[in-house]
């Protein structure tokens, strides 16, 4: 099945997956997704992932992460651009997300980053979801 908006599936299929107390979940793979996978991982949000292959397809095992009163770490997902309107910002126009307790993901010609790191870099981009 093919989806118009694949980032907000994986976004969902993580929403999901903590709202059931899921410990991890399986999102079919793409250099994309795995990036936002990757960042997820470097900001604490998500313990580990995993690009395994089965069969033919690749999927993307992404282990969720949670307190010790098993409360999970990402309260909000959200998604910020969609195909039917793209949001591009400047370096200048990176929005804090919960005045910098939560981070933005960008797609930048650098690559897929934080709005940190692209407000740094002096990069601007596609602001793909903002995560808390």
């Amino acid at each position: 099945m093919t989806t118009s908006d694949p980032i907000a599936d994986m976004l969902t299929r993580l929403r999901n997956a903590i709202g059931a107390r899921h410990s991890k979940v399986d999102v079919p793979a793409s250099r994309l997704k795995a990036d936002i996978a990757r960042i997820l991982k470097e900001e604490g949000y998500i313990l580990n992932f995993k690009i395994a292959e089965e069969g033919t397809r690749k999927t993307i095992k992404i282990y969720l992460k949670y307190t010790t009163a098993n409360e999970p770490v990402i309260s909000k997902m959200e998604r910020v651009s969609r195909p039917g309107c793209r949001v591009y910002v400047g370096s200048r126009e990176i929005p804090k997300v919960l005045g910098g307790l939560g981070i933005n993901i960008l797609t930048t010609p650098r690559g897929v980053m934080t709005g940190r790191t692209a407000r740094k870099e002096g990069l601007g981009g596609e602001l793909l979801c903002q995560v808390w």
